[in-house]
């Protein structure tokens, strides 16, 4: 059996009408495959269009304000990928003349783009023969052959990178590589494959073992750290305290409210004596109460957050913040970008009302 006419077969009858697929565009194969990365297509498609819509063309995203980028990128997570393709568009602007490199190891070097998106991007756009490797073709990959080997280890990464340029089908590696893919997407699905109507079902060696549910294998998750939040709303009038997230964090650039942190759930009494809502909020205060008796639960990749939104009515704003901080009204604070545990508090809060 010819797998690659097997698979190209099976992508003409079943193939999804996404808007990047009807285009060679490196902009906007760019822009997908970066908004792909750990996010399902039914989640990025309308990020998408909104992302086109504003920004048609790399000079556009180029010339756009990071708060703006980031704003638009809300609620689609690992903010990272936002700050380094704005980065990005900005350098292919400035430096490339709009014009992005016409091959993988070009692409590699820009910032963002990793094996898989520069594999993408150069059979896509240039047709290269460069096989992809992500999650769907580790998969596909995984079963076919019943290989063992961790796909998140060092040795597994090099093993199926070889074996996925192998079965590259190189006179048609654009339409080859978007097939596998899809296959792995929307039939060699991580739970409940279509095994029985599977086209490869004779040769694949999981099917053929009843290994299918154990592969592919992969290594045991860093270990989830736990962090309680506490966020200080301020209210004075029509107007409340925002601050810009620094550092190297997932949120960098993202605005929130004031934070104090603490080890473990802190309870109304142990909040209001805690020495550094002391120093911030002081006595000028007309009344503070927590807004969710139970904490709030977000789950990042390897943290579990647990918060809880204070309201703190006062007088006047306090100024003993270390952070750069903002004053804003209740009407324009959903123009800032925000993480989307904030956004949903800000959404059920109804500070314009």
């Amino acid at each position: 059996m010819d797998f690659h006419k097997t698979l190209l077969n099976w992508y003409l009858l079943n193939s999804r009408s996404l808007p990047w697929r009807e285009t060679s565009n490196p902009y906007n194969i760019w822009l997908s495959e970066i908004m792909l990365q750990q996010t399902r297509i039914a989640q990025g498609l309308p990020y998408y269009e909104k992302f086109i819509a504003h920004f048609p063309t790399v000079f556009d995203l180029a010339n756009a304000k990071e708060e703006h980028v980031l704003k638009l990128w809300q609620g689609l997570g690992y903010y990272s990928r936002a700050r380094n393709l704005h980065f990005t568009a900005k350098y292919v602007a400035e430096e490339l003349n709009g014009i992005f490199p016409d091959n993988y190891k070009d692409l590699k070097k820009l910032k963002g783009v990793g094996d898989y998106t520069a594999a993408a991007i150069a059979s896509i756009c240039y047709d290269e023969p460069v096989a992809v490797v992500d999650g769907n073709v580790y998969r596909v990959l995984a079963r076919y052959f019943g290989v063992e080997t961790p796909i998140n280890s060092t040795e597994g990464v090099k093993q199926f990178k070889a074996l996925a340029q192998e079965m590259l089908y190189k006179k048609d590696p654009k339409h080859y590589n978007q097939a596998l893919m899809e296959f792995g997407a929307l039939h060699c699905k991580p739970k409940n494959p279509l095994c029985e109507s599977c086209p490869f079902q004779k040769n694949c060696v999981a099917f053929q073992q009843g290994k299918t549910a154990s592969l592919p294998v992969k290594l045991k998750k860093t270990k989830v750290t736990t962090r309680h939040f506490n966020y200080l709303v301020f209210k004075k009038n029509d107007e409340t305290l925002l601050q810009k997230r620094t550092g190297k964090g997932i949120w960098k650039n993202l605005y929130e409210f004031p934070l104090l942190e603490t080890s473990e759930e802190i309870q109304k009494e142990a909040f209001t004596n805690h020495p550094e809502v002391e120093k911030l909020v002081g006595k000028n205060f007309k009344n503070i109460r927590l807004y969710n008796n139970k904490p709030i639960k977000h789950v990042l990749s390897h943290q579990k957050l647990f918060a809880k939104f204070w309201i703190i009515s006062v007088e006047d704003f306090p100024v003993a913040f270390e952070k750069p901080i903002i004053a804003t009204q209740f009407s324009t604070i959903e123009t800032f970008a925000v993480p989307v545990l904030l956004e949903k508090f800000i959404e059920a809060f109804h500070f314009s009302k």
